[in-house]
């Protein structure tokens, strides 16, 4: 199968109900998507994976819900009002906008024809907004660029709720936005979009006590380090183990929590071959942080970032105690300290949804479309349908299922069309399973279960359809086993 280009994509996702313009019947909005009912399903489920690995599953990570919009000091402090800054620039030879990090300006070249930039300025891309009804007496404030500063911001009375102990992180799933001067490649590159956010806290002294060799020493990661980049060097696999041991990681705490990010998408589907990690040079890092690596997919359009892993030191903290004039130290080891954040796993939802998309999407023998999302993804997980539409006691026992299926997860019902047709329906949104209900039912008590990943089909009892999917979906059981 050719590989899939991002247009082709954002017509599928239209076509199926995953993704669509906003507000397209007034010709949209540049930056701007709204998810259908397939898409809605399918990202709460990408969220809800995120969450359940990232919080409910460690003891060392709980989450927050922070405001969009906050006391504009925040972003003072933050540095965003004084440096958040991009440079909007013009292609001289094809005329497309775009923007480029200050260091990039005399290099730069257009992305589209490799023309000359021509530079139009710095510009800040919060969005600004007014907080009161009367406008002489409104306040000026901003959307959110990100949302790490509400953790920071909270750190304290989270620590102190939650009772946590050095080392800990804080995690947050929410909206933000920017005002990109050219949002581009579909859901890549958006003004509006969602961040799922982990702000991780040690305590400075001890930045090497760290269980990356003993957790994840082992996993394989493809390294792109800011030296490799200086000398012209393609990136290589490498254990977490040896490139600690090579100083290539200079804080264990960045390869736990690369292998542990890419440890995710795998254990959803992913293919490990398609993602490499790679280190920002010198003249690339925020303003913040002190080491930066970036997890990075190989998207159709080249080698792009999927997720940030920062050490931002105690810049925030230190920061946000000196603009506000409260103490943020937190006691550990009977000294009081401020910690420093080691880690920063910051990944954009949508950006998180078209990694599954690419790596799910594919063609049978037939040239069809099959989704193959990992069942915890997949929007819907079983479709039930009566082989015969007019046969009542097929139905009767279908809407039966139907009912008791819907209660524990995503079902549909499906009588339209052939059976056939039906299943070509379900795999493209990515349903791994159909249920059919045929005339040995009522007789047997048992449904003709249907995998979508190979079309192979097995008989279930009926009674037992319910466990037997949720076993399935969890991965508790093989179908070839059933």
């Amino acid at each position: 199968m050719a590989k899939l280009t991002i247009d082709e994509l954002a017509n599928f996702c239209k076509r199926k109900g995953f993704v669509y313009p906003s507000g397209e019947i007034y010709g949209g909005g540049s930056g701007f998507w709204d998810f259908g009912p397939v898409g809605v399903e399918f990202k709460n489920n990408l969220k809800k994976e995120w969450w359940k690995f990232h919080v409910q599953e460690r003891e060392d990570i709980v989450g927050i819900d922070g405001s969009i919009i906050t006391n504009p000091k925040v972003w003072e402090a933050s540095g965003h009002v004084g440096n958040f800054v991009d440079v909007a620039v013009v292609c001289t030879k094809c005329k497309t906008k775009s923007k480029v990090d200050k260091h990039e300006l005399a290099t730069a070249k257009c992305e589209k024809c490799n023309g000359k930039l021509d530079s139009r300025g710095e510009f800040n891309p919060m969005f600004t907004t007014q907080v009161g009804p009367i406008k002489e007496d409104s306040k000026l404030a901003y959307l959110r660029p990100e949302t790490a500063q509400l953790i920071f911001t909270n750190f304290k009375l989270v620590q102190d709720n939650a009772r946590l102990k050095l080392p800990f992180g804080i995690a947050q799933i929410g909206k933000s936005f920017r005002n990109e001067i050219a949002p581009r490649n579909f859901l890549f590159r958006s003004r509006e979009f969602e961040q799922m956010e982990i702000e991780y806290f040690i305590n400075p002294k001890k930045k090497n006590e760290c269980p990356a060799k003993e957790e994840v020493g082992g996993i394989e990661l493809q390294v792109l380090s800011s030296e490799m980049q200086e000398n012209n060097e393609e990136s290589k696999k490498i254990t977490v183990k040896e490139a600690i041991q090579k100083k290539i990681f200079k804080l264990k705490w960045h390869g736990y929590w690369l292998a542990t990010e890419i440890s995710w998408f795998v254990s959803l589907g992913a293919n490990p071959n398609n993602f490499r990690v790679r280190q920002h040079t010198k003249d690339e890092k925020s303003h913040y942080a002190t080491d930066t690596w970036d997890i990075e997919y190989n998207f159709p359009f080249g080698w792009k970032e999927l997720q940030g892993i920062a050490d931002r030191g105690t810049y925030d903290l230190e920061t946000h105690e000196k603009y506000s004039k409260k103490d943020l130290k937190i006691m550990d080891d009977d000294e009081k300290i401020l910690p420093m954040v080691v880690a920063e796993p910051s990944l954009g939802v949508e950006r998180a949804f078209l990694v599954f998309l690419f790596e799910s999407y594919s063609k049978n023998e037939k040239e069809n479309i099959v989704l193959k999302l990992h069942p915890k993804l997949a929007p819907t997980k079983v479709a039930i349908f009566p082989l015969i539409k007019k046969d009542a006691e097929q139905v009767k026992i279908s809407r039966e299922l139907y009912n008791l299926l819907k209660k524990e997860m995503n079902a549909t019902y499906d009588e339209s069309g052939s059976v056939g047709k039906r299943y070509a329906r379900n795999d493209e949104i990515g349903t791994p399973f159909c249920l059919t209900v045929d005339s040995d039912s009522q007789k047997n008590k048992t449904v003709t279960i249907r995998s979508r990943d190979d079309g192979k089909q097995k008989i279930i009892s009926i009674d037992e359809t319910p466990r037997i999917i949720q076993d399935l979906i969890s991965e508790r059981i093989e179908f070839k086993k059933l």
